[in-house]
């Protein structure tokens, strides 16, 4: 049988020192709720931050932006592939496009919609080349405050309407139904109006709009061709003139049952004055 051996002075100074550690390690973490101390390097873990608040999401910047621009290209059909690559390039559309073509020019008007926040890319994009740039307008509203101011009344005409549902449950004759309904329709109308207003107001801030022009001078010689004449001016004078005789005359013939009334009120006058001239006799005698 092995008798174990009692430990020396040293061995039993170092396993207490040990001990001793290990208390103050499991104070630290349980007494007082702070994390342990690290005994190798005496620092401290300080406990996390807290997280800042997430800002209130009504009060995002609500900017809504146009911006027109009108621009003379070299080569119409390069151009207006640039455009459209550049739309998708930025996400958006053309919500609306006409084209127009004469002698003097090849014109495209365009209607795009784009996110708000790539709207200066595309605007910069577009004006980027060796264009020559006859306008550039950009504008930009914040409605942010309005859309905070309508949502906060909207809120409140929510809570005007339950309290007009409420008493509407406590009507006790049809009079005061039909008043209660009345004014809960009328409440109804100012939320759907105050929610379109919201929505309205989101879309176009979230989508801004470019208004762009570009043409393609055909034919410049074309331009001074569109000028009319003196000979021409006079000739359409004459022209308007004779129209105009032409609709006098058709206006009087229009008219002819006056003409009929005023030929049988004449005739009833002149034979009423030969009556009386015929009878002399009679109107002495009266």
């Amino acid at each position: 049988m092995v008798t174990p051996q009692p430990f020396s002075k040293v061995e039993q100074r170092e396993s207490d020192q040990n001990k001793t550690e290990s208390d103050k390690n499991y104070f630290n973490a349980n007494g007082n709720g702070s994390l342990s101390t690290d005994s190798s390097n005496g620092s401290q873990q300080q406990p996390p931050q807290n997280s800042t608040k997430p800002a209130n999401p009504d009060w995002d910047k609500k900017i809504i932006k146009n911006a027109n621009i009108n621009v003379e290209v070299k080569n119409y059909k390069s151009f207006s592939e640039l455009v459209k690559d550049k739309i998708r390039k930025y996400g958006g559309y053309i919500a609306q496009e006409q084209q127009n073509q004469n002698d003097y020019k090849i014109e495209d008007v365009i209607t795009i919609k784009v996110p708000v926040d790539q709207f200066d890319n595309l605007v910069n994009e577009l004006t980027a080349g060796d264009e020559k740039i006859f306008e550039k307008k950009i504008s930009s509203e914040d409605v942010t405050t309005a859309v905070v101011d309508t949502k906060s009344r909207l809120e409140a005409k929510k809570e005007v309407r339950l309290r007009y549902l409420e008493l509407l449950r406590q009507a006790k004759n049809m009079e005061e139904i039909l008043n209660v309904q009345h004014e809960v329709n009328g409440i109804q109308e100012e939320i759907e109006a105050a929610s379109g207003r919201i929505e309205y107001l989101s879309h176009a801030s979230a989508l801004s709009t470019i208004n762009l022009t570009y043409f393609q001078v055909l034919n410049a010689t074309a331009k001074d061709s569109d000028k009319i004449s003196f000979g021409t001016k006079l000739w359409e004078a004459f022209k308007n003139g004779w129209d105009w005789i032409g609709d006098v005359f058709i206006g009087l013939i229009s008219i002819w049952p006056l003409y009929l009334a005023g030929f049988l009120c004449w005739l009833a006058y002149k034979k009423i004055r030969i009556k009386k001239i015929s009878n002399p006799s009679q109107n002495q005698i009266k």
